[in-house]
């Protein structure tokens, strides 16, 4: 393998259920919009990949608080509100970054694999996380951030990380990408890349019969943990599932 590529939320932090959601909620709120999204509630609309995908098929099923003509303007509105109370929230640092993240992401480095984070997620916010959770000593080791709106499709669509493995001038074939949902394990396979999983709080339950390996984390010493040798080593040996 020649690079790894993450993806960001619930795989370099679980910001899904007191990130995301909670600035979700908190947008609504300062809009005046009646809605919150329970753990439950959001665990389900996590089906849907991308923030102002999932206010569509929210507002869909409970009806919207707009006109017809105003429904676009209102989902720019609210993403761009929740993005900015999402960065409060990363800023604050009170996310902690998931256990053996920080550990793989250096052996990576100093193994010279080329490193990225591909996300469907709003580039400002997934640039934070990198920034302010990695910090300005792992921060420089990513060779390229892709995420938000920089491709037309989002997972499991596999254009971020296709667009990832054009960039970077690396074939897929040797591309290794740490994912946490089936959605994001589908679109690194249908890009024609192996993929290990590392559970999140959202997606424990979800199938990953297509990954060579699966972790409820990487973890770090003294605990169990799980090494990139391993971890390489899995992706070796797992035979590749034609996209």
């Amino acid at each position: 393998m020649k690079a790894l590529f993450f993806d960001c939320d619930g795989v370099l932090v679980d910001t899904e259920r007191d990130g995301h959601r909670v600035a979700f909620n908190r947008a609504f709120q300062k809009a005046g919009i009646d809605a919150e999204w329970s753990f439950e509630r959001y665990g389900e609309l996590l089906k849907v990949a991308g923030g102002k995908e999932r206010m569509r098929v929210f507002f869909d099923q409970t009806g919207w608080p707009v006109t017809e003509t105003e429904k676009d303007e209102l989902i720019v509105r609210l993403h761009a509100s929740k993005t900015e109370i999402f960065l409060d929230i990363i800023e604050s640092g009170s996310l902690p970054v998931r256990p053996g993240i920080e550990r793989i992401v250096d052996e990576a480095h100093a193994a010279g694999l080329t490193l990225a984070v591909c996300s469907t997620s709003n580039e400002k916010s997934v640039t934070a996380v990198v920034n302010r959770l990695l910090g300005p000593a792992r921060a420089p080791h990513f060779a390229g951030i892709f995420a938000g709106d920089i491709v037309p499709r989002k997972k499991p669509d596999p254009a971020v990380y296709l667009l990832a493995s054009e960039r970077l001038g690396i074939a897929p074939a040797d591309c290794l990408v740490v994912e946490d949902s089936r959605n994001g394990l589908l679109a690194a396979v249908a890009a024609g890349m192996k993929c290990v999983v590392t559970k999140s709080a959202y997606t424990g339950g979800e199938g990953f019969s297509e990954a060579c390996a699966i972790y409820d984390e990487f973890g770090d010493p003294p605990e169990m943990y799980v090494s990139l040798e391993e971890v390489l080593a899995r992706a070796s040996a797992a035979r590749s599932i034609d996209p």
